[in-house]
């Protein structure tokens, strides 16, 4: 099978695109050709895929970015058996003819709109109303997949979830240490960059550093650069997932801050998985799902939930850790055990592949074929293939 795999919006080393998805059509034998803003993000692609540079939407600056998709895509759909868009912007640059076409739904984009600084507040909610018909009319022409459980309501067909889950190690990197946490993922005022700031100028007259790893929109890079100098945190940017897991290793403990957001509210946040997957005790805002993974499982807490927009409690919790080696080491385990059992990407992955190739054969297999009745023979009873 020949997948098309684009994106405008993501960074090509997003990881559930990339580390994730791509990765285990490559493994299954499949071919990938993926389309995605390389070159604006400075990223050498994979040896392992054929990539094909678009530039990024980004801001309000998104039509160029159609654009240039649109003619990409056409040209390249005609050699595909699949094709799989992780972008509601490339609802619009769709060719007529394609193969089979799958959109990958990450996010409640009507909702998302609400948080987005970038489109003016007056036309946040009328652009989100019309993006739910786009979102409606694309149901009846392709398939979806959906990233979360909490995004089924918005759809009447039943369409298969791909859980943001990660790849467990049998044993995490390092134990958790005393001396930094660490933040993994975008960054904006909605996923707590704010309270992030004021947090890290709290743990820094501890002794305790805030490691922020992730690129930012555009409303908050000045405030993290400004952070970043007066040494209330160390921001990196944006790195691959692969190695900003093994920088997160041996924290004190992983960060989450979301705010009480339609988009967020039934949503697991990745980092959440991510972090008990490599050892790291969780503090994080009481997000329904975040809260119950963290403290609500039958095999015990793995971390911490604050209250929402509070950097003080959430400087409490972590000091607490600190002061607790035996609490932090006992999340630690608790954490690493859950995500093992119940969030480890491989039996994800198999699945993900399965439904795909399932599809593609599908559009592919001959039509059944319905048998004509007979003609009624001259001067006897009437007979077809229908009858007896």
């Amino acid at each position: 099978m020949h997948a098309l795999v684009a994106t405008i919006v993501h960074h090509p080393e997003d990881a559930r695109i990339l580390h994730r998805q791509i990765r285990a059509l490559v493994d299954a034998g499949h071919t990938v050709t993926y389309v995605a803003p390389f070159r604006e993000c400075g990223v050498i692609p994979w040896d392992r895929v054929r990539a094909v540079d678009v530039p990024r939407a980004s801001g309000r600056d998104r039509m160029s970015a159609i654009q240039a998709a649109r003619a990409v895509l056409a040209k390249l759909a005609q050699q595909a058996d699949l094709l799989l868009f992780h972008d509601p912007e490339l609802l619009l640059a769709l060719p007529a003819k394609r193969p089979v076409t799958v959109w990958d739904v990450h996010e409640d984009t009507p909702a998302a709109l609400l948080t987005k600084p970038w489109v003016p507040r007056p036309l946040r909610r009328p652009i989100g109303g019309v993006v739910r018909g786009f979102e409606r009319r694309a149901e009846r022409r392709m398939r979806l997949i959906l990233a979360e459980e909490g995004y089924r309501p918005r759809f009447r067909g039943d369409h298969p979830v791909v859980p943001n889950t990660t790849d467990v190690p049998e044993v995490p990197l390092r134990p958790p240490g005393d001396d930094r946490v660490v933040y993994l993922g975008q960054l904006s005022r909605a996923r707590g960059a704010h309270d992030l700031i004021e947090m890290g100028r709290r743990l820094r007259d501890h002794g305790v550093r805030l490691e922020v790893i992730g690129g930012a929109d555009h409303e908050t890079r000045p405030l993290l650069r400004e952070a970043h100098q007066e040494n209330a945190l160390h921001w990196y940017g944006f790195v691959p997932n692969d190695r900003a897991l093994r920088m997160a290793a041996g924290a004190l403990a992983g960060i989450s801050l979301l705010h009480d957001t339609d988009n967020y509210r039934h949503s697991l946040p990745t980092k959440v998985v991510e972090y008990m997957a490599h050892g790291l005790p969780v503090v994080t805002t009481p997000n329904p799902m975040a809260a119950a993974l963290v403290a609500k499982r039958p095999e015990g807490p793995a971390g911490t939930v604050v209250p929402f927009q509070d950097p003080e409690a959430a400087a409490r919790a972590v000091l607490e850790l600190r002061r607790d080696e035996a609490l932090r080491h006992e999340y630690a385990r608790t954490g690493h055990h859950i995500a093992q059992t119940s969030f480890h990407w491989p039996v994800q992955a198999r699945l993900f592949v399965k439904k795909l190739e399932e599809w593609v054969a599908e559009a592919n297999s001959p039509a059944p074929r319905i048998p004509r009745p007979r003609a009624p023979r001259q001067g006897g009873r009437s007979r077809s293939a229908f009858s007896e």
